[in-house]
């Protein structure tokens, strides 16, 4: 700015330019002139409210045939579901190495062992801002020991609604599909989330069937990774849901060798035919994306999770 003003044919040229202005248009002029350097300034200083150094962390956590995802923006910490009940102490081990003692929101996507089997061990351990769940109850040990720890926390939780939003640091969440009438089948009450950051996006669904899925196709749902369904099973994943996501990576958390045969031959092929890269917890390990909100990172690591 300095090299400019020194040269004073540009700075006659200005003044003489604003005073041919004034004579033409009068105060308006003047007054468009001062608004379009205050908007100017006031877009400068909405783009410095995010940290221009932020980065995200998602790690898909190798739980065997379970879920557990963590993750992390500027000291902010959040777990969707807590794997089984013997991944519990492994989880909390692994989560305090990290240097984790809080989290800012934890997210049990419905009350199936293979999803809240762990999560007391993470009550327990942990100090929790807020505690998502369904109303979907069952009378199993497993969501029984979940209830008692929140009571003896003193930790109330809450049941989110579709469509409610929520920040994780500068990470913007979304619920996109939440429920409690799942009598029949635990897994239509699956809580699925969307997550942007800048310019990078996730979808976490659960183990949402198709039905969920088809509820779900009138909503933003393009994102570039995909956590897949119910493990990869067949009920998941449909053409139609699949297109409108358009993923370019597609993570599955499964056990290697496991008795329901997950994932799926049909679902493995819908991805494939897509072009969309499948990285799977059985094959890789703990999955990590990190993002600056532009590119993403991707590292794999064996960890000790699976109980």
């Amino acid at each position: 700015m300095k090299n400019f003003f020194k040269d004073k044919s540009i700075l006659h040229f200005i003044i003489g330019a604003l005073v041919i202005g004034y004579a033409f248009f009068g105060t308006d002029f003047i007054k468009n002139v001062k608004e379009d350097t205050k908007s100017a300034t006031a877009s400068v200083a909405s783009s410095e409210k995010m940290d221009v150094n932020s980065t995200l962390s998602v790690t898909f956590i190798d739980v065997g045939q379970a879920d557990s995802i963590l993750i992390t923006n500027n000291n902010h910490n959040m777990l969707i579901d807590a794997g089984n009940n013997e991944d519990g102490p492994l989880l909390v081990s692994y989560l305090k190495d990290k240097e984790i003692t809080s989290f800012d929101y934890v997210v049990a996507t419905h009350p199936h062992e293979d999803h809240i089997g762990g999560m007391d061990d993470i009550i327990n351990n942990f100090d929790i801002d807020t505690f998502y769940m369904t109303d979907a109850k069952t009378t199993t040990k497993t969501f029984l020991d979940v209830l008692n720890s929140l009571e003896d926390k003193n930790l109330s939780y809450m049941v989110p609604q579709a469509n409610e939003t929520f920040k994780l640091g500068d990470i913007d969440l979304k619920v996109l599909y939440s429920s409690s009438s799942c009598s029949n089948n635990l897994n239509m009450c699956s809580i699925v989330i969307r997550l942007d950051f800048k310019d990078t996006s996730f979808l976490f669904m659960g183990d949402a069937p198709s039905e969920v899925e088809n509820k779900l196709l009138d909503k933003n749902i393009d994102a570039d990774v995909l956590k897949v369904g119910h493990h990869g099973s067949t009920y998941s994943t449909s053409n139609k849901f699949l297109e409108k996501v358009s993923p370019s990576y597609a993570v599955i958390s499964v056990g290697a060798n496991n008795s329901y045969n997950h994932p799926g031959a049909t679902t493995i092929n819908k991805l494939k035919n897509m072009g969309v890269d499948i990285l799977r917890t059985d094959k890789k390990g703990s999955i990590t994306f990190k993002s600056d909100g532009n590119k993403l990172d991707i590292s794999y690591e064996k960890t000790n999770t699976n109980g």
